[in-house]
């Protein structure tokens, strides 16, 4: 084997492994976002419908679905433009660990615990909130046009910031890694119909920010005084604070630690 031939193999590894990096990337952000995920399987449908119709001869459909997917792309490059930006910016970011993972044990313990108490007395004082914390994928575009506040998370600081006569309650927090980033963020409100139509404002905020992103969104209902939980693409109605403690611990939980648990568990199957 020459020199050249050697150089050249290398350069196809590397090329197919940038490849095979960026498509990791791009499902892995897809995978965060639910409108991605639902635009990714329906593109898959329609390229297996074009197979099936090439195959068994199907002419009309067969034609209809290459105009689809000749003008597809440009169509879904408009309407789903948001989306792509937020896919192409998390690609730019260094931020591969998520910022709440940088976080101690003690910590994310504090973390959990201060945001309990808070949430505890909203529901009891029937005060509306919605808390919104950032993982994985960034929230800068809501934390720019909201009001910035960067202060150390406790307890006393979200119950005044969603106090009735505070300017700021009707808007929802925004928490990153421990601290309280800004208030007054204003969210995508969701139009799925996994939402009780008699949910107002903030539970349709909450699932619509964890539709596009990886956030958790902790929401105080200000007319029953119940708590929910928005994660991937779910809305968790009614929980008990053992079962808001639980979720967060479990949701603020680093991958590497989930991983960890998932390796002890197969080692204890075998075993």
């Amino acid at each position: 084997m020459t020199l050249d031939s050697l150089v050249l193999i290398v350069k196809h590894i590397i090329d197919i492994s940038l490849v095979w990096l960026m498509v990791y990337y791009i499902l892995k952000n897809i995978r965060n976002n639910v409108k991605l995920t639902l635009l990714f399987k329906g593109v898959l449908i329609i390229l297996i419908l074009k197979l099936v119709s090439d195959w068994v001869g199907l002419t009309t459909i067969g034609l209809l679905l290459e105009y689809v997917i000749m003008w597809g792309p440009l169509a879904l490059i408009i309407i789903f433009q948001p989306e792509i930006r937020t896919v192409l910016e998390q690609l730019g970011r260094t931020q591969l660990l998520g910022r709440h993972k940088v976080l101690t044990v003690d910590e994310r313990e504090r973390l959990v615990y201060e945001l309990v108490q808070a949430i505890d007395y909203l529901r009891k004082a029937r005060i509306g909130a919605l808390i919104v914390l950032e993982r994985d994928i960034s929230l800068s575009d809501y934390i720019d046009k909201a009001k910035k506040i960067y202060a150390d998370l406790s307890s006393d600081l979200l119950i005044s910031i969603f106090f009735p006569n505070n300017p700021l309650h009707d808007g929802g927090v925004i928490i990153q890694g421990d601290k309280i980033t800004c208030a007054g963020a204003v969210f995508p409100t969701s139009n799925s119909s996994k939402v009780n139509k008699k949910f107002g404002t903030r539970h349709r905020a909450a699932l619509g920010i964890v539709e596009e992103t990886d956030a958790i969104s902790v929401v105080v209902s200000e007319e029953t005084g119940r708590i929910s939980i928005a994660v991937k693409g779910d809305l968790f109605y009614n929980l008990s604070l053992d079962d808001v403690r639980m979720m967060l611990i479990d949701e603020l939980r680093p991958k590497q630690d989930e991983q960890e648990d998932i390796d002890e568990d197969d080692y204890d199957e075998d075993k």
